[in-house]
Formats: structure tokens, sequence, C-alpha cells
């Protein structure tokens, strides 16, 4: 498809990104990176991952962008003593029909919050890892397709580590972003300050709807990605498996495994979705290192070498992104 079709396109589909921004505006204060983000996570159907300390607002976000989008929203408080039946649901038996009916989770919404993620053990979070792989759960024999759209927020809290259980690397690899959500600037906070007081309440209006993201999507795959980009995506992952390839011997000391072929897809869909909210048809290599730390910082995994001379991953990733010839 030419270029300038798909252009068209995407100025045709992406009108409601604007209003859903402003209509977030609303309530949230700053965190634009975070709501653009959960943007790119609702466009590609990537699952997100939030990681701030408490009272960062990433829970009212994401309730006001469900209320925005009118989708269904649900909250779930993961706890050591969680069961994945109190997730995905559980088999009870109707005595007025004498059989066994299922009972349906909270997992069963558009928007899912699993709050404190990595507070709830093993058990349920591989319980979790089907409903986000699958997009399907099984509640006795029977297997259920979840709604569509179906996309997961997690939080996590960086500081607080009693109690918590790490995520695996599968469940992790399962998240197209990892997002660090920040402090607000002191002017934000002022105004968050100010905003929080006061008696009036705000309403959000639904600006959007399932069915309109389902058409927004679809644009947003087909929008135009050159080969050289695409080389430039799969240099860029390959590199963080063998940084000694591309110069960067400095590096093949700290780094334990690399990144994915996942990683090549979402980084693929990611930098499409953030054309897209830019309303543009075709992914330039500045979208690739938008969002690339974003897309890259949780599947980079760093050795005990790296950890004693306190080196990121994300510190990796941005010598990766300098030292990679840019198309």
């Amino acid at each position: 498809m030419d270029v300038r079709v798909i252009n068209d396109l995407v100025n045709q589909h992406s009108g409601f990104v604007d209003s859903l921004t402003h209509e977030v505006g609303k309530v949230i204060v700053g965190q634009k990176t975070m709501v653009e983000r959960i943007l790119i996570g609702l466009l590609t159907g990537g699952h997100v991952l939030l990681e701030g300390v408490p009272g960062l607002a990433k829970t009212l976000t994401v309730n006001t962008l469900s209320q925005a989008m009118g989708m269904q929203f649900a909250r779930i408080q993961f706890t050591p003593d969680l069961l994945p039946a109190d997730i995905i649901g559980t088999v009870i038996y109707n005595q007025h029909k004498g059989e066994f009916i299922a009972k349906r989770g909270p997992v069963f919404a558009n928007l899912v919050l699993a709050d404190e993620i990595n507070r709830a053990p093993a058990k349920v979070q591989s319980a979790l890892l089907e409903a986000m792989q699958e997009r399907q759960v099984t509640i006795g024999d029977t297997t259920h397709r979840l709604p569509s759209p179906f996309l997961v927020m997690a939080t996590q809290n960086p500081i607080e580590q009693e109690g918590t259980y790490a995520l695996p690397e599968a469940q992790l690899d399962r998240f197209m972003l990892m997002i660090k959500v920040g402090y607000p600037s002191k002017e934000d906070e002022r105004t968050i300050m100010d905003r929080m007081t006061a008696q009036t309440s705000t309403t959000i209006n639904a600006v959007a709807s399932p069915e309109k993201l389902a058409e927004a999507r679809s644009v947003v795959s087909q929008i135009y990605i050159d080969d050289k980009i695409k080389d430039y995506i799969v240099n860029i992952v390959h590199a963080t498996r063998s940084p000694g390839e591309y110069g960067l011997k400095d590096l093949v000391d700290y780094v334990q495994f690399g990144a994915s072929p996942r990683a090549s897809i979402f980084l693929n869909l990611a930098a499409r979705a953030h054309a897209f909210l830019r309303h543009r048809g075709y992914v330039t290599p500045e979208d690739i290192k938008a969002v690339g730390v974003d897309v890259l910082r949780h599947r980079v995994i760093l050795n005990y070498e790296a950890e004693a001379e306190e080196i990121t991953s994300e510190q990796v990733i941005r010598k990766l992104f300098e030292q990679i010839e840019v198309p």
C-alpha cells in the first residue's frame, strides 16, 4: 500500500487519540509518557508493566483510561494468600439446577489492573500467564475465551521487597512494555494538590469505544516500516545477546542473557503505534529509539558483576542505541 494512502488512513483513524488524551488529562496531571505507553499497549494488544512507588496515580490512570474508552475495568489486589481461583474463577455447584457451573473471576474484563503483581506466589502468576498469552482461561475442564480487547496492566513497587515474589523471566517477557513511573515536577505536584483537595468531582466522558480501538489496531498493523528499519531493530536485539560483535566489548562481561525474538516483534509493533500516536503512516528510527528502552529494559538480564558495579539494564540498552548505526 502507498505511504500516502496509509498516512490518510492514520489521519482518519487517529483523531480519537487527542480527545482521549484530553479526557484523561482532566484527572491525570503530567505523566504523559505513562499515558502514551499505555495507549501503545492498547493499540497493539501488548500487556504493560508499571513500576513506581505508591501514590503516582498508576491505578487512577488505568481506571480513567478505561472510562474514556468505554471499556470494562477490573482491579485485582495481589496478596501472598491469593489463589488462582480468585483471579480466573472457579466451578460452583448450583443446587437448583443440580449441576456445576463456572463462576467467572475478575480477569474477564477488557482492562485488568494487577496491582502489586509481585506480591502473589508463583501459582497465581502462572494462572495469569495463560490469560496473558493465550487470551483464554481454563475453569474446571472448560476453556473460556477472554473478552476483546483484553489487556493486563500490572504494577509493582520497586522499594518494598519484603513478602514479594520476583516475576519469573517467562512472565516478564510476556509484557510488551515495562514503564518506570517517576515523580511529578514541582508545578505538576501543585496542580495535583489543588485538584485533589477541591470539592468538585470530574466527569469522564467515553470518547472512544472498543470498536474504534479495533479499527485503529488494524490501521496500526498497516503502518509502513522500511526494510532498513527492520534490520535496525534486529541489530539492536541481536546486540543485547552479543554486544562484542558490535564493538561493545566492555558490556560482554555484564550481560547474562539478551532479549528474546519476542523483543523484535514488540519493538516493531510498539514503533508502529508510536508513529500512529503522532498521526504518521510510517516508522522512523526515532520511533524505535523512543520505545526501545521500555521494550528492552526487562528483557536484558545482567549478571552479578554488573549488579556489583551498579550497572543497570537501561544503561546497557542506551549504550547499544548510541553504538549501533542508525539507518
